[in-house]
């Protein structure tokens, strides 16, 4: 067998073997899902009088809602990965990966299957995590079909950087206590983006923060495709930011991996 089928092979076992972890054990992931969907229905309630500070001072929960819906998804997409750190650090400390070390297996098929097994699980979470936002209001009604694989694509290219980001600190951490706390500012950059309000409605401090951190970009990004805002220069800052991110998560996921076990 080539090393290319043996790695396929390999990447597709682990790969059901994470599904499989998924199904039996969906609490963690239901857990990380409740936040975006509180906050979605937080602001169906109170939309109307948060809508009111931003624009033109008019209450508009519609509007509102349509506007923290890209930011939610993004959100959403953060919080999922936080279970990819969780899992992997499990896998390094209850010692499966010392048995896998002893296999005849592709080297990197165990965290290929960690990869693309939290991407699915992302966009799975995407997409209840929309069809709850459509639910209560929201509506996109003049994108483009091509704009919506752009969206899409878009959306898995964040959750694929995020994913390696994720892995990196689960194989860097400890337990798995600390994992989840360690990839705990994937889930809390987006509330300090463009997520909820403007950047130029936000203290003159702060704005730079929150304009050039990778998720203002691709929520900017988002927007402009579902929504049709202006998008400028945030579409191909999205993507070097996804694809830097990817970069530096892969190589710092295989150093970590490859290291000789104390």
């Amino acid at each position: 067998m080539s090393t290319l089928s043996l790695a396929v092979r390999d990447s597709s076992t682990m790969l059901r073997r994470n599904l499989l972890h998924a199904r039996r054990y969906p609490s963690l992931t239901l857990n990380l899902l409740l936040t975006p969907v509180v906050l979605l229905l937080f602001v169906y309630i109170f939309g109307g009088v948060m809508s009111a500070g931003i624009g033109d001072g008019g209450a508009d929960r519609s509007e509102y809602l349509a506007y923290i819906v890209p930011g939610i998804l993004l959100l959403t997409i953060g919080g999922t990965t936080i279970g990819s750190a969780v899992s992997v650090s499990n896998d390094m400390t209850e010692g499966i990966i010392a048995r896998f070390r002893t296999l005849a297996i592709h080297r990197g098929s165990v965290l290929i299957g960690h990869v693309v097994g939290s991407v699915l699980q992302c966009m799975m979470s995407v997409v209840l995590v929309g069809a709850v936002a459509v639910a209560i209001g929201f509506r996109s009604t003049d994108a483009t079909a091509l704009e919506w694989i752009l969206a899409l694509g878009l959306l898995t290219l964040v959750a694929l950087a995020l994913t390696w980001i994720a892995v990196g600190m689960g194989l860097s951490s400890p337990n798995a206590e600390a994992a989840s706390n360690n990839a705990m500012p994937l889930m809390i950059l987006p509330l300090l983006s463009s997520a909820f309000v403007p950047v130029d409605a936000m203290p003159g401090w702060f704005q730079p923060i929150a304009e050039y951190q990778p998720f203002t970009p691709a929520i900017e990004t988002l927007r402009g495709l579902l929504l049709g805002s202006e998008i400028g220069y945030n579409g191909w800052l999205a993507v070097v930011w996804c694809l830097g991110l990817a970069v530096l998560g892969y190589v710092w996921s295989k150093s970590l991996y490859d290291r000789d076990p104390k």
